[in-house]
């Protein structure tokens, strides 16, 4: 379009033009529109990523275009918006509501001890949301949303979001100015939140917290772009041939499993702590694949004494300051033989404007919820050559494999004695 088309015009035009082409290609797969009606199924085929990520930035561009600055600052400033959604999990509300039903705001009130009056404020707060809708006056049922907020561990998250993230993210400029470029995890904004717990102190004394912690670390598998399903696609497996890999850090196998199943030459070591092994591992793994991993409990910061071709690492380093992420690349020096691969599958945060803008809002806002659990934080590339550098100046980055519409890169680093 010409230069001097108005910006909101050029949204609209090209809105237009991809809604009509992104529905093209849904019809043509059989596919249906996106809808909050409670049966849709919000996934979508490789060949239309491209077009609803341009179709969400336009949109949310041309949204925030037409607000005030003001009303800018309160969508991305509502403390209420959480707090509501903390009310619907907290009562898991989505499970009072039968599939295809309906119930009324009298009977949740009877149900969660609230008067009619006070349920209907809240559940028309998540209404304006999406979160649940109103068919007819007085009555309730499931919207998509809503009826994904039913998942137990989805509504763990949103209980964990709303009962400990948001009261430690509200400390992290608190944090920064006590203890500027800190890397120390008892020295954190969830320290402040906490009367000086780290999350780990919490999660060894107050078991009910530790299972909304564990929820929402749980939930990270429905963020499109980590589910543990995508594993065997984001490297090259295969060209390992008959290979031992030690999972380092590995919990209950999980990593393990998608990986065996997959490529049978593979055979995985799981090493991790008891507790996070769940007392000694092996719960979730299938009778076929036993003989193929073994479990052994080793600290993360622990000398390596395990002798392997490739060692592999998922979201291990992101939690943790540089200072403690090196600590763990030089506790496998021991063990580490001329042509060893160290395989980190971890997020390369990207520059600015690169990815598309939801997905960089997504990723920037996961990047700050990590310094406020530990001082972790998501890094960019330069910042992992430094990382490995830093280590050890044998740890040689030779590639880093990020596969389009994945949130998650592997760096292969080679150790060059």
């Amino acid at each position: 379009m010409a230069g001097n088309t108005p910006r909101i015009v050029e949204l609209a035009a090209q809105i237009s033009t991809s809604v009509a082409q992104l529905q093209e290609q849904l019809s043509a797969q059989g596919l249906p529109s996106p809808s909050f009606d409670e049966s849709f199924n919000a996934t979508y085929p490789p060949n239309v990523t491209q077009l609803r990520d341009s179709l969400l930035d336009a949109s949310a561009e041309l949204h925030e275009l037409l607000l005030d600055p003001l009303m800018v600052l309160f969508k991305f400033a509502s403390i209420s918006n959480l707090a509501i959604i903390d009310l619907v999990a907290r009562y898991k509300i989505p499970e009072m509501i039968p599939p295809g039903g309906r119930i009324s705001f009298e009977e949740i009130g009877q149900k969660v001890g609230l008067e009619t009056n006070v349920i209907r404020r809240f559940l028309r707060n998540a209404m304006a949301m999406h979160i649940l809708e109103e068919p007819e006056p007085g009555m309730v049922a499931h919207t998509s949303i809503s009826k994904f907020l039913a998942n137990p561990a989805i509504n763990g998250w949103a209980e964990f979001e709303g009962r400990d993230t948001w009261p430690a993210s509200t400390r992290i400029v608190d944090a920064v100015q006590k203890w500027p470029n800190s890397q120390l995890p008892n020295e954190t904004a969830w320290v402040l939140a906490n009367n000086g717990k780290s999350v780990q102190d919490v999660i060894a004394t107050e078991p009910e917290r530790a299972m909304r912690f564990a929820n929402g670390m749980g939930a990270i598998d429905y963020v499109p772009g980590y589910n543990m399903s995508l594993l065997p696609t984001v490297y090259d497996w295969a060209s390992l041939g008959n290979a031992k890999i030690v999972n380092v850090g590995g919990a209950m196998g999980q990593a393990a499993i998608e990986l065996t199943k997959n490529f049978p030459n593979l055979t995985v070591i799981v090493q991790d702590s008891a507790a996070m092994m769940g007392g000694g591992g092996g719960q979730l793994v299938p009778a076929e694949l036993k003989d193929r991993i073994t479990f052994q409990e080793h600290e993360l910061f622990a000398p390596q004494n395990e002798t392997a071709p490739v060692y592999f690492f998922r979201l291990a380093f992101r939690g943790l300051g540089d200072q403690f992420a090196e600590r763990i690349l030089k506790a496998q020096i021991p063990a580490l033989e001329p042509g060893a691969k160290l395989l980190i599958q971890d997020v390369v945060m990207p520059e600015h404007d690169v990815v598309p803008l939801w997905k960089e809002r997504t990723q920037r806002s996961v990047d700050m919820a990590l310094q406020v659990f530990g001082n972790g934080r998501e890094r960019y590339l330069d910042e992992w050559k430094a990382l490995l550098a830093a280590a050890d100046k044998r740890f040689v980055l030779e590639k880093v494999h990020v596969p389009k519409d994945n949130l998650l890169g592997v760096l292969e680093v080679t150790w060059k004695a």
